[in-house]
């Protein structure tokens, strides 16, 4: 495994449900959140993987296992890291921990997709400058 990222996130009132815990969805959002951080912490972005490399990187996969609960409040740590490289994809790992305590576990399999003249995308290979910003 590569190196990995850490965002914080705190839980809201709004992100839970009537039984008080956090509403799984919102687990996506903040995997979704840590990886976009993690492009920050690279210099990149969203528009800037467009504007640099003409390029999306859509999920194709993504999964998770909840251990514990969290609630409202709590202060959860989103640990990023790159999993597994292939020449047209790649797999982020994700864990999510309140203090020491394993709260979430999961991954997104995301895929280099090419913008095309008519507005669509098709998949190509990753970059190795890509994979360089995100390993360093």
């Amino acid at each position: 495994m590569m190196g990995s990222f850490v965002r914080e996130a705190v839980v809201e009132f709004g992100d839970c449900d009537e039984a008080g815990i956090v509403f799984y969805p919102k687990y996506f959002y903040w995997f979704d959140c840590a990886f976009q951080g993690l492009l920050r912490r690279c210099g990149l972005s969203q528009r800037r993987l467009r504007t640099r490399f003409g390029a999306v990187t859509p999920i194709v996969d993504a999964g998770a296992r909840f251990r514990s609960p969290a609630s409202y409040d709590d202060v959860l740590a989103v640990t990023t890291s790159i999993e597994l490289w292939e020449e047209r994809r790649f797999r982020l790992r994700y864990e999510v921990r309140c203090g020491d305590r394993l709260v979430a576990e999961g991954h997104e399999v995301r895929a280099w997709a090419v913008l095309k003249s008519d507005g669509g995308i098709e998949g190509g290979a990753i970059p190795a400058e890509f994979r360089a910003l995100l390993e360093s």
